[in-house]
């Protein structure tokens, strides 16, 4: 089965900045990545980790893969993994996610793709139905301060 790309476009009625710092900071990725928090120095060629509870105890790696592009308040691009928690052959299981943020009058623009997909990925439908509530979820979370319920 050929993946096809996975886009989402929201707007956020916060500046780049806010919404940057939202996905970055302990306090965001924990709030909406489910207890997790980014680890990487973001230069391009560096590892980055989501680290969090989970199987693996508290220090589970959720997703991990390679800084792409870094370029602060714009855009991030990275190569993504599942976790070695989730599958065996994690390391062959890659894909790409790039965020890319626009001012738009007093709100951001954020663009998400998920693309580079391999035939067959087994997380492709998991992905295709998470990747709304994650944004759903920022994007609250960034202009209220608090997260979604969605029954967890």
């Amino acid at each position: 089965m050929t993946m096809e790309d996975l886009t989402y476009v929201t707007y956020v009625a916060a500046k780049p900045e806010e919404v940057w710092n939202a996905f970055l900071s302990p306090e965001g990725t924990k709030a909406v990545f489910f207890g997790s928090v980014l680890r990487s120095t973001f230069e391009i060629g560096s590892r980055y980790e989501y680290v969090g509870p989970g199987s693996d105890g508290d220090e589970t790696v959720h997703v991990y893969g390679t800084v792409l592009e870094f370029e602060p308040h714009r855009l991030m691009s990275f190569t993504e993994h599942a976790g070695p928690s989730y599958r065996d052959n994690h390391a062959e299981m890659e894909t790409r996610m790039t965020l890319t943020l626009e001012p738009v009058g007093g709100c951001t623009k954020l663009t998400l793709v998920n693309d580079k997909w391999p035939d067959n990925h087994p997380s492709y439908e998991s992905t295709k139905q998470s990747w709304p509530m994650i944004l759903s979820n920022m994007k609250t979370y960034i202009e209220t301060g608090k997260t979604l319920d969605f029954g967890w």
